[in-house]
């Protein structure tokens, strides 16, 4: 499974661009990949029986944390799970990030903003 992604990875046309926002994430047990509409048809021929989740926003907390800060994402999820709404929580080195369906994303605004000083 690795070999194939290592691959796929390796061809240029079929990488995602570095332009727009992605995330590649290899575990043990799977590979995901975070990728917006554009990639996502670049990558496509190699991706044959991949499960595909289209229909999601994602959501960036465009502040810089130390890796000290606790309970953010705790927060966060609190707060949206108290308006029914499921996320998928991605992290990098210093900002964190959500995974929103474009559904919902008007009720996780909604939820969100008195919680925060600026959205969009």
């Amino acid at each position: 499974m690795k070999e194939r992604w290592f691959a796929l990875l390796a061809e240029s046309a079929l990488s995602p661009r570095m332009s727009a926002p992605f995330m590649i994430f290899m575990d043990l047990n799977e590979v995901t990949l975070v990728l917006d509409e554009t990639d996502l048809r670049t990558m496509l021929p190699g991706l044959a029986d991949a499960r595909i989740e289209r229909g999601y926003r994602l959501l960036t907390f465009d502040v810089v944390m130390d890796l000290s800060v606790t309970g953010f994402i705790a927060e966060v999820s609190r707060i949206l799970a108290e308006a029914a709404i499921p996320i998928l929580p991605l992290s990098s080195f210093s900002r964190d990030h959500l995974l929103v369906r474009q559904a919902e994303l008007g009720a996780a605004l909604k939820a969100l903003g008195p919680h925060v000083a600026e959205l969009c």
